[in-house]
């Protein structure tokens, strides 16, 4: 589409985007500037239940949480829970057939989804309004799409999240006021293919701790995987660091990224958490090309060889794979050297070695 589908403000809006961490934080900016726009529209927003967390951070939205392993009680469930409600508007913002499939149940006069190239997995039968197409764009830009074929004008991404005091006190203790720069290394992702190598993290954390002075912080989720990788990096560095993987919630996690100086980490959600704070990221991108899911402010940064994954592991040069797709073979990883990274880390200080 391409005018707006409103003559003036809608008073109901359902943005429904259920997963990932990362995915939703980019949305909260469509929100952001949808709320600038539209001051006294009501916004419900339907999420996968782990991502309401996220969601609990941002005011001005009533959050709903969708278990997606429920079967048909979450269903019920939801239906319930809107009762005979009517959106004016209903933002499709997950190309994905399980939440096209649960648009279908959500009553609304205007459907807004992708547009046919990028409405992967027929969400094109299921909306009856299309944003406008574009290609080989950044993941937020794309979401952005959807503001923008409302009229909204003003795109500038801006997520405002109200951290609590709890997690404010706690990213103090571990980050004091006048100590050293921090730099936090969040080492694992969803996906094992993703993650580094932790001898690697080790190298550039005794690296960022003698040439830069810096006090280096692992973080993370509880998993097993999680708790091993930070276990193995501090098996391996020479330096002491502080590890706290699996002692903090989504919301201390955020307020730490948010004093830190810089943050390292693969293609995963605390990058895009770090951007709705203002923190600086080194991306490590070698399954994905990180114009397409790089921090968004921080693309500058990313250490890239995506382009050398294709060469190797597709027989092809980045140009001729579809923009979408990731290269997620074992040992793509290991194309990343830890110079590529330490030379980062010089750049984003201002100090080149």
């Amino acid at each position: 589409m391409t005018r707006p589908p409103f003559d003036a403000p809608p008073a109901s809006v359902c943005l429904l985007r259920l997963s990932a961490l990362g995915d939703v934080c980019h949305a909260i900016a469509v929100l952001r500037a949808l709320q600038r726009a539209w001051p006294e529209t009501r916004f419900t927003w339907i999420v996968g239940k782990p991502e309401a967390k996220l969601l609990a951070l941002v005011d001005g939205v009533e959050v709903i949480p969708f278990d997606k392993r429920g079967g048909l009680g979450a269903v019920r469930e939801l239906g319930s829970r809107l009762g005979t409600r009517r959106f004016d508007l209903l933002l499709m913002l997950q190309a994905a057939l399980r939440a096209s499939l649960l648009s279908a149940l959500i009553p609304a006069r205007v459907k807004l989804g992708f547009d046919r190239a990028r409405a992967y997995e027929g969400q094109w039968l299921f909306s009856n309004a299309k944003i406008a197409a574009r290609a080989r764009e950044h993941q937020l830009d794309a979401l952005l799409g959807f503001a923008a074929a409302c009229g909204v004008r003003d795109l500038t991404p801006r997520w405002e999240l109200a951290l609590p005091e709890d997690a404010l006190r706690y990213a103090q203790q571990l980050i004091p006021d006048g100590s050293p720069p921090a730099l936090v290394i969040s080492p694992c992702s969803s996906v094992r293919e993703r993650d580094w190598l932790p001898d690697r993290y080790a190298a550039l954390a005794d690296y960022a701790q003698g040439r830069h002075g810096m006090r280096v912080i692992l973080c993370g989720g509880p998993s097993e995987n999680e708790r091993a990788m930070g276990a193995a990096i501090e098996r391996a560095a020479e330096r002491a660091l502080v590890n706290q993987i699996g002692k903090d919630t989504l919301p201390q996690l955020i307020a730490l990224l948010a004093r830190a100086r810089a943050l390292v980490c693969p293609d995963s959600g605390p990058a895009h958490f770090a951007s709705a704070v203002g923190t600086p990221v080194i991306g490590l991108h070698a399954t994905s090309n990180p114009e397409r899911t790089g921090a968004y402010f921080s693309r500058a940064f990313a250490v890239n060889r995506f382009a050398d994954a294709a060469q190797k592991f597709r027989g092809c040069a980045v140009s001729e794979l579809p923009w979408q797709d990731r290269i997620e073979d074992a040992g793509v990883m290991a194309l990343i050297e830890v110079a590529d990274v330490t030379a980062q880390l010089d750049a984003l200080l201002g100090s080149r070695a």
